[in-house]
């Protein structure tokens, strides 16, 4: 049976239109010593931690291990989508280090991979990643998107990582075409593409219940800004997962609410989103930024944090510096250099501007402060 085509909450748009056009909820503009290359020879970017079940970090000596999007440096650094691989790293007080591709070539079934989660089980070395599949592997290219997961091994052996061992992915849940629209485009519309992708694992110890958050298009309208962030659930580890309703619909509002994940803390769950600021409704003040609702329990009722839902936005002085915001369990807040320095020019209109300043490399971390409906950057120093 297919969810009920509406969602808990509506984001809206007199909830985003009280966003300030700057102020403490913004972020400071990144200066070159803030943009160090992982590596120097790729190009790096949407990245999730290996967690714990609960969310927790995944430490070992020391060291956080993330997955991270990434291509080789390319003339254009908008040509990674279309060859994106995921790559693992590691950070510790010496900074980043790259390890290499998670997966063999020619493993999963899409054309490229792209974003997801990782949850280490308690052995500490059976790691499951959920993914997205982008197209298909020798297939025509297209923008279908498809939810995977598979199962494998994670190793650390002194400063060197792997994973391998990988199980035979398997498809974690479909579209339904109802409540959630089949994201199978062959070309990308200018407006944004739809979506089905950006599996976000959460273990609700409340129920017991495992979900996947994911970003979804609304298949019960043709309204152009239809995104949602929709749900899979699964009473346990060996069940199949379940559509559910979507959290969060902000039809009229916003085409694409990416990344969403929960984070639980004092008893609240905050549920986090990136978006841009073109996919806002025309006239909106709303900037490329780090979103959230927060609620007591999964089933809602869902708030927009501070009001509106904006928790950590770019500055105004550089509006598409970083991109892809990840809360960690901590609180700690992850993001990527996109494209920073550009004083006001337009990297749209010249690909030899977007190589130069297009960051793909890890931005600075940065700590969130929670209090009930507020969740705000926490000072430095």
């Amino acid at each position: 049976m297919s969810p009920s085509p509406h969602a808990l909450t509506h984001w809206s748009a007199e909830q985003a239109a009280t966003i300030a056009a700057d102020g403490a909820d913004r972020l400071p503009v990144l200066t070159a010593a803030d943009i160090k290359p992982i590596d120097p020879a790729h190009d790096f970017w949407d990245m999730w931690q290996i967690a714990s079940t609960d969310g927790s970090t995944v430490f070992v000596d020391g060291r956080s291990y993330w997955f991270f999007l990434g291509t080789p440096r390319f003339d254009d650094p908008e040509a990674r989508h279309d060859a994106a691989r995921i790559y693992l790293t590691s950070h510790g007080s010496d900074g980043w280090r790259l390890h290499g591709t998670t997966f063999p070539d020619g493993f999963t079934p899409g054309s490229r991979e792209w974003s997801g989660s990782a949850v280490l089980a308690e052995d500490g070395e059976t790691l499951t990643m959920y993914f997205t599949a982008a197209g298909r592997r020798d297939g025509p290219q297209s923008f279908e998107q498809r939810l995977f997961e598979t199962v494998g091994r994670f190793m650390v052996e002194g400063e060197n990582a792997r994973t391998d061992n990988w199980s035979p992915p398997v498809e974690s849940v479909a579209a339904d075409g109802h409540c959630y629209r089949v994201a199978d485009e062959v070309e990308a519309p200018a407006t944004g593409i739809k979506g089905f992708r950006d599996p976000g694992f959460f273990h609700d110890p409340a129920t017991g219940h495992d979900h996947l958050l994911f970003v979804g298009s609304a298949a019960w309208t043709d309204a152009q800004l239809d995104g949602l962030i929709g749900i899979a659930s699964r009473d346990r580890p060996d069940a199949p997962w379940r559509l559910g309703t979507p959290l969060v619909n902000a039809i009229g509002v916003n085409s694409e609410l990416e990344r969403p994940h929960i984070v639980l803390r004092d008893g609240l769950y905050y549920l986090f989103w990136s978006t841009q600021a073109k996919r806002f409704a025309p006239g909106l003040p709303a900037p490329t930024g780090l979103y959230a609702m927060v609620a007591e329990r999964m089933t809602g009722p869902w708030r927009p944090v501070n009001g509106s839902g904006l928790v950590a936005g770019n500055p105004a002085a550089e509006p598409t510096q970083a991109y892809c915001w990840w809360v960690t369990g901590e609180g700690q807040v992850a993001a990527f250099v996109d494209y920073a320095g550009l004083n006001g020019a337009d990297a749209n209109a010249d690909v030899t501007l977007r190589r130069a300043r297009f960051g793909g490399t890890a931005a600075p971390f940065f700590q969130l402060d929670f209090a009930g409906d507020r969740v705000m950057i926490a000072p430095t120093g």
